[in-house]
């Protein structure tokens, strides 16, 4: 326990120098990087939904960079066929005996850290390959399974306003998603600072500050946070509440939204609270970090009714009202 209360100090001030490091090369967007990281340290894979232009790629690079992992982009376009990112055989004609035999080369997703850029471009079949390698972590080669690098993360970037030409993720693929992180557009001062830097010679290099067996060995340590009975009644009580056919919605619930969270959700909310606290130097998770990881958690497992759309009310104004109620009736039953 004192072993473990140590390495989540030790991560705290990493996570301090890794957002210094990062602000060389990223202006503002700190949520986002959190939500990134807390996403790694959960085992968590990570949709970043934002415009283009929002410097996601970089972002993610850069992350990869600080943490000293091997990372990868694809594109995903129309095209794009499940053999482009997971690998093919090629046949192989030895020049000296003449001998022909099949050799393995690896696809892009043999990394540790994999941009899936655009992945609502490809066809449904590439889309199933990576979310096969996302779940089971290997993939499947003529027969045989191979096993992926550990750790392994993919980070897919979504347009939310241009959809012609696309193939929008199932709900059953979105839920295979431990967060659906939102990239905005950054403040007027952010955005002048982008200009002045984007516009100016410079030559950063971000520091590594932590190796892959170090990632591995910290998902463990964030595993063993313990975590009351009181804090998974009130993550299991949000994921209830967003399900309209049930006891526990309220009635804006009812009206409002078409579908609910599964059981998946009060998971995610549990393994992400666990990441907030520990990133904050904490070795317990509260209802206050649970509360803090709703909006990345639930966002796209809340889908909205028409009646909802009509009103211009959507999944984040949902979540907040429905955090904000449960908090509000856990307080009372303290006091």
């Amino acid at each position: 326990m004192s072993d473990d209360k140590a390495a989540v100090e030790r991560l705290h001030k990493s996570y301090q120098k890794m957002k210094d490091e990062l602000a060389q090369v990223i202006v503002g967007q700190a949520e986002v990087v959190e939500q990134v990281l807390m996403a790694m340290f959960c085992r968590g894979h990570a949709l970043l939904v934002g415009v283009p232009g929002l410097a996601k790629t970089l972002l993610v690079s850069s992350i990869s960079e600080a943490l000293d992992l091997e990372f990868k982009r694809i594109q995903f376009t129309p095209d794009l066929m499940p053999a482009d990112i997971t690998g093919t055989d090629v046949l192989e004609v030895d020049p000296e005996t003449g001998q022909r035999a099949f050799r393995f080369v690896n696809g892009p997703l043999f990394a540790s850290m994999v941009l899936a850029d655009e992945i609502n471009r490809t066809p449904p079949k590439t889309q199933a390959a990576l979310l096969e390698a996302m779940q089971e972590g290997g993939v499947t080669v003529g027969g045989r399974t191979l096993r992926l690098p550990e750790p392994f993360f993919v980070l897919a970037t979504q347009n939310p306003i241009e959809q012609e030409g696309t193939y929008p993720l199932p709900e059953a693929q979105l839920d295979r998603f431990l967060f659906n992180i939102v990239v905005d557009y950054p403040s007027e001062t952010e955005e002048q600072e982008i200009i002045r830097r984007v516009t100016s010679p410079s030559s950063v290099k971000i520091s590594s500050l932590m190796s892959g067996a170090e990632i591995i060995a910290l998902q463990e340590i964030v595993k063993r946070v313990p975590v009351g009975d009181h804090v998974i009644e009130f993550a299991a009580k949000l994921a209830r509440a967003t399900r309209p056919g049930s006891d526990d919605a309220p009635d804006f619930v009812k009206e409002m939204v078409g579908w609910g969270a599964g059981p998946r959700a009060g998971i995610a909310l549990i393994s992400a609270a666990k990441a907030h606290a520990v990133l904050r130097g904490r070795f317990h998770a509260t209802t206050g970090d649970v509360a803090a990881v709703a909006l990345p958690v639930l966002r796209h497992r809340v889908l909205t009714t028409f009646n909802a759309e009509a009103a211009g009310v959507k999944s984040d104004d949902l979540i907040k009202q429905l955090v904000a109620e449960l908090s509000r009736k856990d307080m009372e039953l303290k006091i």
